[in-house]
């Protein structure tokens, strides 16, 4: 009896044996299986770090195609633009854009490539500090900022093609902002910027001699409702002029959005005013004060459809007398965020020249990741 109860637990025991060999190699292939699916393989780490340092890169067409008169031409149709931009964070500490245009030089008619702006933005100063170099469009006013396939209508505003340019404050130089902490907790940022001075520009110059142009803005934005928002702006500028001497910009801009949680994707309201102050230093004694501006407001027809209204008033900055008068209407169909057509019909009047009259149709496409633009 007791041989056979020893033969038992023998045979017991090497089959307690097997099971557990068997499982301790099973348990084995399974973590080796783990393993292998949570680390990637080489090509897998390669592709995904190819992935993380790549740019965001889209490309924006911009045709458009209009009727003057009085003109010699009154028909024209063109390719107005195509900008292509590069978008990515450099590393843990900056980002980089890059915005290059390909478009049509007036005076030989052929299309050139020129670099619209190109930066470095730091992502990790202390106290709400953020620091921008290279070039780029100014934070000055309320739209210096957007490109203009972004605007909702197709030309800028008189009172900025008048004392800024149709391009802008487009320059090379370094730009400081702060996010201002208040105990009113609204929205408050204020930027400073130090740049060389426009090679182009109706109210600066590019000095040769070591001015530059100076500017500032402060932004204020409230929450008003849940539905309404408020901002206000304040803009200023000194820089030298092509008389020797400085010229002075102060601006102040009013933007006012509604747009109800409930039916946001098919009603929005927006009510802009900007309204800009020029003092023209032309002589040790003598000084040309002249102004401009523009109100506009864009209301929400349905879920794609907008129609915007626009008055413009100003003078230039050399001429005080001069005083140019316009009104714009714009109908938009925005099909998705990525295309829109807009037809335009503006008519101007001045003491300096007959009235014009100016229809106009742009289509503007987009391809690509393209980044979001100032709210």
């Amino acid at each position: 009896m007791f041989p056979l109860f020893c033969l038992i637990r023998q045979a017991t025991a090497q089959q307690d044996s097997t099971h557990t060999a068997a499982d301790s190699l099973l348990i084995k292939q399974l973590e080796q299986q783990l393993a292998a699916t949570s680390q990637p393989s080489a090509p897998q780490a390669a592709t995904r770090a190819a992935q993380s340092t790549n740019p965001n890169i889209s490309v924006i067409g911009d045709f458009r195609a209009s009727y003057l008169t009085p003109a010699r031409r009154h028909l024209e149709a063109e390719f107005h633009e195509a900008e292509i931009s590069l978008q990515s964070v450099v590393d843990p500490y900056a980002r980089a854009d890059f915005f290059v245009a390909l478009a049509r030089d007036e005076a030989s008619g052929e299309f050139g490539v020129e670099l619209e702006e190109a930066f470095l933005t730091t992502q990790t100063l202390p106290a709400g500090l953020q620091l921008k170099l290279g070039k780029f469009r100014s934070t000055f006013g309320k739209i210096n900022m957007l490109h203009p396939h972004a605007l909702p209508f197709l030309d800028v505003p008189n009172v900025y093609a008048n004392y800024l340019g149709d391009e802008g404050l487009n320059d090379e130089g370094a730009s400081l902002s702060w996010l201002v902490p208040n105990p009113l907790n609204f929205y408050q940022e204020l930027a400073f910027e130090v740049t060389r001075g426009p090679s182009e520009s109706p109210s600066f110059v590019m000095s040769e001699a070591d001015r530059f142009l100076y500017s500032s803005h402060l932004k204020n934005f409230w929450d008003l409702t849940p539905n309404a928002t408020l901002e206000i702006g304040l803009s200023g500028a000194i820089g030298p002029n092509e008389a020797a001497r400085n010229s002075v910009l102060g601006g102040i801009d009013l933007t006012y959005k509604w747009k109800p949680l409930r039916f946001n994707a098919y009603k929005s309201f927006v009510l802009q005013l900007e309204a800009l102050l020029s003092e023209k230093k032309i002589s040790a004694n003598e000084k040309l004060q002249t102004w401009g501006m523009y109100a506009l407001s864009t209301y929400q027809l349905g879920r794609r459809w907008f129609l915007t209204g626009r008055f413009d008033y100003a003078n230039q900055p050399g001429e005080a007398n001069y005083v140019e008068r316009a009104y714009s209407g714009i109908l938009g169909w925005y099909a998705t965020e990525f295309q829109k057509i807009e037809l335009q019909y503006k008519t101007t009047d001045a003491n300096a020249f007959a009235r014009v009259h100016q229809v106009g149709v742009r289509a503007i496409f987009i391809i690509g990741a393209h980044g979001a633009h100032v709210y």
